[in-house]
């Protein structure tokens, strides 16, 4: 009886602790910082041409927080919602898509993608650097993880891509 009592304490203690590191993992997300030289887009495509790579992208307009739910009760205008859901607005009055080059040495970081091939593994990693090479694979993967639908804040520098960072979506 004691044995099943201490193993049952165990496994409630350490239930907590799993579910104290998951919770502790998820407020580590910090917004990527604005700066004049980096926009979100979402990307429709990556391709190949002339030995480069390149990215057509639909720029949007990203808030979070308290900015996004200004610029929802704006747009929205709903009494019954008064904040955007999830923490965050995107605005795309101009779906043009714009070409631009990706540079060889381009700095790209992720928040999560299938990094095993089992999309149930997948999981997120802040700001986890990957080549450009692995970048574009994940845009050519047929897995359930669609790349295409989370956006990404491009910094473009003499019209190339220079960093790339994946927008975590909660």
């Amino acid at each position: 009886m004691f044995n099943k009592l201490l193993i049952s304490f165990t496994a409630v203690l350490f239930g907590f602790m799993s579910l104290g590191f998951i919770k502790a993992n998820t407020t580590d997300y910090v917004p990527v910082p604005k700066d004049s030289d980096t926009r979100v887009a979402y990307v429709d495509r990556i391709y190949q041409e002339n030995g480069k790579s390149y990215m057509d992208a639909d720029f949007i307009e990203w808030y979070e927080g308290e900015e996004a739910n200004k610029k929802f009760r704006e747009i929205e205008q709903d009494p019954e919602m008064t904040e955007a859901p999830d923490g965050y607005y995107i605005v795309n009055d101009d779906e043009e898509l714009k070409k631009l080059e990706i540079a060889s040495d381009a700095k790209v970081f992720m928040q999560i993608y299938d990094r095993t091939g089992n999309i149930e593994e997948a999981g997120t990693e802040w700001n986890e650097e990957i080549s450009v090479e692995k970048f574009i694979s994940l845009f050519s993967d047929d897995s359930e993880m669609n790349m295409k639908d989370f956006p990404y804040h491009l910094t473009v520098e003499n019209d190339k891509i220079v960093k790339i960072t994946q927008q975590f979506i909660p």
